[in-house]
């Protein structure tokens, strides 16, 4: 598949337009950042890991009915993907307080929630991705009543999927983040990426992060902890 035109490049991915009209590629980067751009690095292999993790968890949620953009990984760092129109609203599920909910909400982190709760953030850069619901969500059109229940029903889906999945990896689902886009038929599909980047794994005995908040909150070992999800999920020789 032929490498066209740069469409978009984001923080942690390119998109290239491809000879077909319906596919796209998509180029994982090693750049990191955190706290909406404030703070950048580079995180060596990162763009390897998070290919192979989003493919690898991609096609285990089709394999359990969840539609996806997912089409053929091309290289380490490459996949061809469905040409979708991306819904703006970051999708948030959480199972266990972290992050932003725990210091919102005044909870310890750590803390394990009497059900998932599901929270959405519109996708806009110049406006720090803000929280909604759906009432601001169907206000300004971001996405119709329809959609929002097709949506909520495959976040909580995709939640019960890989949070068993996961385990059996003796990694903990604490939170994560989703997209989803619409193909040109109207149906809506699973979009963007699964990794340590958009999820907060946690090793289900001892605690240790494995996820970007090592990155984040300067903890060291990021390269190791992306690697070491990497080799959980798809076996020691896989990291090179």
């Amino acid at each position: 598949m032929k490498r066209g035109e740069l469409v978009y490049e984001g923080k942690a991915k390119k998109v290239f337009r491809t000879d077909d009209e319906n596919l796209f590629m998509v180029s994982y980067k090693d750049d990191a950042t955190a706290f909406n751009g404030a703070k950048k690095g580079t995180i060596r292999g990162k763009g390897l890991v998070n290919n192979r993790i989003t493919n690898h968890l991609m096609q285990v949620l089709e394999s359990k009915g969840i539609p996806t953009h997912f089409v053929e990984q091309l290289s380490d760092t490459d996949t061809l993907v469905k040409k979708v129109l991306i819904i703006p609203l970051e999708v948030i599920v959480r199972n266990i307080a972290a992050g932003s909910l725990a210091s919102r909400l005044g909870l310890p982190e750590g803390t394990r929630l009497n059900r998932t709760v599901l929270e959405y953030c519109y996708k806009n850069d110049e406006l720090g991705d803000p929280l909604v619901n759906d009432y601001h969500i169907l206000a300004i059109n971001l996405a119709t009543q329809e959609d929002l229940g097709v949506i909520a029903d495959y976040a909580l889906k995709i939640n019960d999927i890989l949070r068993d999945y996961l385990e059996g990896a003796g990694i903990r689902l604490i939170d994560f983040k989703l997209e989803f886009g619409k193909l040109p038929s109207g149906a809506i599909v699973l979009a963007d990426e699964i990794s340590p980047d958009t999820c907060r794994f946690w090793d289900t005995r001892t605690g240790e992060k494995l996820d970007k908040d090592r990155f984040r909150r300067d903890l060291g070992g990021v390269e190791t902890a992306y690697g070491e999800v990497l080799k959980r999920l798809l076996g020691p020789d896989t990291t090179h």
